[in-house]
């Protein structure tokens, strides 16, 4: 029952982040599929990650020095877009301006990534990253990203 309400949340409130992240699936409709906690999660050729409402791409082989196994850091990735997901249904209409703006700005700047490599400042540290790990763990009950520092 939660999956059909989290599937008809994300389609409904969610409506603008879930049609941009289907026409991506459309996309990357060769690529591997599956559902996670109601969400369906492509694994992309990309190494960076996104949530679009309904929409999770991952990174088919994603890895960070600080985790010691793929599966591990699969499953970390995993719940940090999960929570995402929830922020998309809290925000609904605003997702993009509260936390998916925010989080392209953080994630792409040259400046920023430079500031975050100098002051060894995790990429998890920004709010939109935080809250999600936080929101994902929460709801999951299984380890997010953390403070893991990955730039």
């Amino acid at each position: 029952m939660k999956g059909i309400l989290y599937m008809l949340a994300q389609c409904t409130w969610g409506i603008l982040q879930t049609l941009s992240g289907f026409v991506i699936f459309l996309i990357c409709i060769r690529d591997k599929h599956y559902f996670y906690h109601g969400a369906v999660v492509t694994e992309w050729k990309f190494s960076s990650s996104v949530s679009l409402g309904l929409f999770i791409f991952v990174a088919a082989n994603p890895y960070y020095s600080g985790i010691p196994t793929k599966e591990e850091t699969a499953s970390r990735l995993l719940v940090h877009e999960y929570g995402h997901t929830i922020q998309s249904l809290i925000l609904g209409p605003l997702y993009f301006i509260v936390t998916g703006l925010p989080s392209i700005v953080w994630a792409s700047f040259p400046a920023l990534h430079k500031m975050r490599r100098k002051k060894h400042m995790s990429y998890f540290s920004f709010y939109t990253e935080r809250w999600a790990n936080h929101l994902g763990e929460k709801i999951t009950k299984t380890k997010s990203m953390g403070q893991l520092f990955i730039d």
